[in-house]
Parts: structure tokens; sequence; C-alpha cells
């Protein structure tokens, strides 16, 4: 890494931390509008370099169902979800309640890509209001945007900002749950955080990780 802020384990700690609290927070939202006992939690996180990134979503060629969003306020960044079309599937046809939904067959409903972004709102405005709680600093999401396309395609704008400064990500591992009559269900995820090189600093001295 090339700034001058090198992230430590407990840099990774404190944000898995503040990632488990968004998580719960996340959780109640989503059990509320399924109607259904949801659990998430936040196993890792990790300091990727991007083709490491690319390694977790499959490759870069690998096509996904990627949210993604600006950082703005105090800090700036971008940040995105990524799903497996097979995971993306599963939940948007419970939520809407149409087992033909299916990413790998556009034209897309609207009300499925209405779902998907919907998630995308819930999950990352949860992680940022988390994040935001234990700073002190005004973090806003923008609207997210849904892509379904291959991961490096999806991704590639959020690198041009840090790529001149930066070749690595921050990756938060992300598990959610669901219980049925089947047994335990389960859906992971990866959120890729990428501050803008300046805001690395600002994070972790709000902290008080310096």
């Amino acid at each position: 890494m090339s700034f001058d802020t090198p992230i430590t384990d407990m840099h990774l700690d404190v944000l898995r931390e503040i990632g488990n609290i968004g998580a719960g927070n996340a959780a109640t939202a989503l059990s509320q509008m399924l109607d259904r006992k949801i659990d998430m939690r936040v196993p890792k996180v990790d300091l990727v370099s991007f083709e490491g990134m690319f390694d977790l979503a499959g490759g870069a060629e690998e096509i996904v169902a990627g949210i993604f969003l600006r950082i703005e306020g105090d800090l700036s960044g971008s940040m995105f979800f990524v799903l497996s079309i097979e995971s993306a599937n599963r939940f948007i046809q419970k939520l809407i309640g149409d087992i033909t939904f299916d990413f790998n067959s556009p034209p897309f409903s609207e009300i499925g890509i209405s779902a998907m972004q919907e998630l995308g709102n819930i999950l990352s405005g949860s992680y940022l209001s988390a994040l935001s709680d234990f700073t002190g600093l005004k973090i806003y999401p923008t609207v997210p945007s849904l892509g379904v396309d291959m991961v490096g395609a999806i991704v590639s704008f959020g690198l041009i900002e840090i790529s001149h400064s930066s070749d690595e990500v921050i990756v938060i591992n992300t598990e959610i749950s669901e219980e049925s009559t089947n047994g335990t269900e389960s859906i992971n995820g990866h959120f890729f955080l990428l501050p803008d090189p300046s805001s690395y600093k600002t994070i972790f001295k709000s902290l008080g990780v310096m």
C-alpha cells in the first residue's frame, strides 16, 4: 500500500465489530420486510489486493449481481455489495414471492430490480450508519445502482479513484442466514469498501486507532 496509513489487524478488527453492529441492524430490517427471522453477521474483514478481490467473487470475468454506491460527506469513496447470481436469485425470489425471477434471463422485472436496490439500501445504510455512529462522522450513501455483469466491469469505476495510490481493498465478508422449514439457509456476499486515499486517515483517526 503506497499511501501513508498502513492498515493493521487492529484496524480490521474494529471494522469487523462495526460491521457486525451494522449487520444486526440490517437483519432486523430484513426480518420485518420478509416477515421471517433473518440473521446476519460479518465473520471476517480482510485487506486484499485487487486480484484477490476478483478471486473472492469468482474471478474478474464471473457474472454477478452487484450493487454500487458512492460514499459522501466527511468521507468519500466507493462501496460495492456483490452476490453470486444464484444467491441473488434466491433472495429476490423470496422477497417478491416470484420463483420465476432470474438474473440469468433479462429483461428483469421492475419489482425485482427495485427489491435488489432496496437490499442494497438496507445493507449499505446499516453498515454506514454504524460506522457513522462509531466515528462521529457524517457519512451519506448515494442511491445504489444495480449491475448484472462481470465482476471486473462492475467494480472498475471504484478502482479508478484509488488505483493511483493503493492496490488494496477492504473486504467485509457478509453471511445472511434464514431459518426455514428445511433448516437454515445461508447466503454469502462481499462488501468491497474502497475509501478514497485521504479518507483512510480520517476513519482511523476518528476511531482513535491511528
